[in-house]
């Protein structure tokens, strides 16, 4: 490739929706800062019909035909694996149409397929080019919210990923360090005690698995904010009154306020626990609006109904102007899941100078600390003190809300943009430096992945 030619970058992702969350807002970032950057990057997508969207001069969109999902949240469209396998399909054409330097794949699942098929020479019209997967969640977390956890699925996690996913790409992104540790406690002796290692070298050799240390080959790259959209500058008495008219919240009320999905993966059984305790409180008046939608819609209202009648309001899914309005008008925003892959919203919260209450664990520790929010164990009754404190304490409130502010504009979305295509960049560079080690079929046929790469090293997440 000419020296002077951007790296063209194809993004395939079944998680952007107009209406979606995190994943799609970092999508819209990165779309973005192609522009900003003059680097081709194209996203592919589902779609109701076959179109495409020219986002900038730099970025465009392939909506691909597709059905909505069978199972989880059935309001989203995915594309399934049939309709990038054929020799004839829309996503196929788009490839060779495009003609990437680098394929990324944001999907576990249905999508996860194209990395094996390009890796085993099932679309060799395209070449070998380099394969990425973005990791936006925790595969055990997933099984664990929709199908059960214990044990059972963790085991099932660890060994799609260890056995499958690693070996299917030559790099993975992930968007927090809590995100990245399902990588490498997949790969851990220590944590898979009865594990297979002839499997393991069975599964590594027929997908052909890069020759190369595992930890080299992961990269964990956070998410940003849009610091100027989400900003304390729309604090006004005009949308708070707008705010407690359209819910019919006293003026003397503390506003809660979440934002997100409200589905089980969310833990948003939280809220209900929350709600009860605040109810039961006679010293203040605490109001809870839900600003999202999801499969569990209806279960926190009717629970909500039945445990603290009159405290919380549905109010849908938000457009970003009123949503930014509102992160910046409410008391305090709440975060319930203690699993969150890295958390956008809380982030937003912070941006927008609003007190933020949150789980002390999961992918929000990239940003979130004792010192920029009130970080405590996911229960109502823990959940309910700090909010209490929040309210009493007006110093310490005054304290974190300034160095939230500050956690947010060194973690803006250009920054994050920015280190991104940095990383791409690494990436690639590495990748033809060492291509031999990530393409030659032959000497995957027989390397011992065992004992070359895992044999009992203590595997941590690095840098990438």
């Amino acid at each position: 490739m000419p020296a002077n030619k951007p790296v063209k970058s194809v993004h395939l992702t079944n998680y952007y929706h107009k209406n979606s969350g995190g994943i799609s807002t970092s999508f819209n970032n990165l779309l973005a800062a192609a522009e900003r950057h003059e680097r081709p990057v194209r996203l592919i997508v589902p779609g109701e019909s076959e179109s495409v969207e020219d986002v900038n001069p730099f970025a465009k969109i392939y909506y691909v035909p597709a059905k909505y999902s069978p199972v989880f949240d059935k309001r989203y469209r995915i594309i399934m694996p049939w309709q990038y396998m054929s020799g004839d399909s829309i996503v196929r054409k788009i490839l060779l149409e495009e003609d990437p330097d680098i394929i990324e794949v944001t999907d576990k699942y249905t999508l996860s397929m194209l990395g094996a098929m390009v890796r085993i020479d099932k679309f060799n019209q395209l070449g070998r080019r380099m394969l990425v997967h973005f990791s936006c969640e925790r595969m055990d977390d997933n099984i664990a919210s929709f199908l059960g956890g214990g044990r059972i699925g963790k085991w099932f996690a660890r060994r799609v990923i260890g056995n499958y996913l690693i070996p299917s790409f030559d790099y993975h992104v992930a968007n927090s360090t809590y995100t990245a540790e399902e990588f490498f406690d997949s790969l851990s002796a220590e944590k898979n005690p009865r594990r297979s290692e002839a499997f393991i070298n069975w599964c590594w050799r027929k997908l052909r698995a890069p020759r190369v240390e595992v930890d080299q080959r992961i990269f964990v790259c956070p998410r940003g904010v849009d610091s100027i959209h989400f900003t304390p500058d729309r604090l006004s008495d005009k949308v708070r009154g707008e705010m407690l008219d359209r819910t019919g919240v006293p003026e003397n009320a503390v506003i809660l306020l979440y934002a997100g999905r409200v589905s089980p993966e969310k833990n948003i059984g939280l809220l209900v626990d929350l709600m009860k305790v605040l109810s039961a409180d006679r010293t203040q008046d605490y109001r809870l609006l839900v600003a999202g939608a999801g499969p569990q819609s209806d279960w926190l209202k009717e629970q909500t109904d039945k445990n603290s009648p009159g405290k919380v309001f549905m109010l849908g899914h938000l457009d970003k102007e009123t949503l930014a309005n509102y992160y910046a008008n409410a008391d305090i925003f709440v975060h319930p899941n203690p699993k969150e892959p890295f958390g956008i919203a809380p982030l937003e919260a912070m941006a927008s100078g609003v007190p933020t209450v949150a789980p002390n664990a999961g992918g929000i520790l990239s940003y979130a600390t004792n010192e920029n929010a009130w970080l405590v164990e996911p229960t109502g009754e823990r959940f309910a003190a700090a909010i209490r404190e929040v309210v009493e304490n007006e110093d310490l409130r005054a304290s974190k809300i300034a160095r939230a502010l500050d956690t947010a504009r060194s973690n803006t979305r250009e920054a994050s943009t920015d280190r991104l295509f940095a990383a791409y960049d690494k990436m690639y560079e590495d990748f033809h430096a060492r291509r031999d080690m990530f393409t030659n079929v032959e000497k995957a046929k027989d390397f011992d992945f065992v004992k070359t790469l895992l044999s009992g090293k203590a595997l941590t997440p690095g840098s990438g």
